[in-house]
């Protein structure tokens, strides 16, 4: 059986407004170049949501707060005709020393179980450097993207990661990577 290609995405700050620990669904706001990027990438990619949520072992949200947010994510999503193949929530904070946040790519890899993923033909998009070294460590592709808290961690980043203005450049990015690859 193909394996597939799949983009993860960061959730807060990549393709959702990082205000902080989000309780309530009613207060996610998406960007608005999320749902042309999320339909372009579809049309070539399976895709996952991958989101460090560690407001959860800090006592801030509950772990059903964050399902509650995840699963109108979601529905918003759905509705856009946006499919989700599956989302990944970490509820660890780093002193936890888990194997399931970001940058480990234990996620990464039970997606690839789950849902025979070509790894090598995947990417990733975030805002945060653990992003992007979890996908290094997973051996995809990453993206850097300079919205949510791109801009003030960019300088941790090096120069030979791909830096994009947002989710939607990202997503042309990549697109267009795939489409010089498949031609050659």
């Amino acid at each position: 059986m193909a394996k597939h290609p799949a983009v993860f995405l960061d959730r807060d700050g990549t393709i959702i407004e990082d205000i902080g620990y989000i309780k309530d669904p009613m207060d996610l706001i998406f960007y608005p170049e999320s749902f042309k990027a999320l339909q372009r990438l579809q049309n070539h990619f399976l895709l996952f949501i991958i989101t460090n949520q560690s407001g959860v072992s800090k006592g801030i949200t509950t772990e059903r707060e964050v399902k509650e947010v995840n699963n109108y994510l979601l529905e918003m999503l759905k509705a856009r005709g946006i499919v989700i193949y599956d989302i990944f929530s970490c509820p660890h904070k780093t002193e936890d020393n888990c194997s399931c946040k970001k940058p480990n790519p234990y996620f990464i890899n039970k997606a690839a179980e789950l849902y025979n993923l070509d790894l090598a033909k995947s990417f990733i998009i975030g805002d945060h450097p653990s992003d992007v070294y979890c996908g290094i460590n997973a051996g995809v592709n990453p993206i850097y993207v300079l919205t949510g808290h791109g801009k003030k961690h960019q300088h941790e980043i090096t120069e030979e990661v791909i830096t994009c203005k947002n989710v939607l450049d990202a997503s042309n990015y990549i697109v267009s990577y795939k489409n010089k690859y498949e031609r050659l």
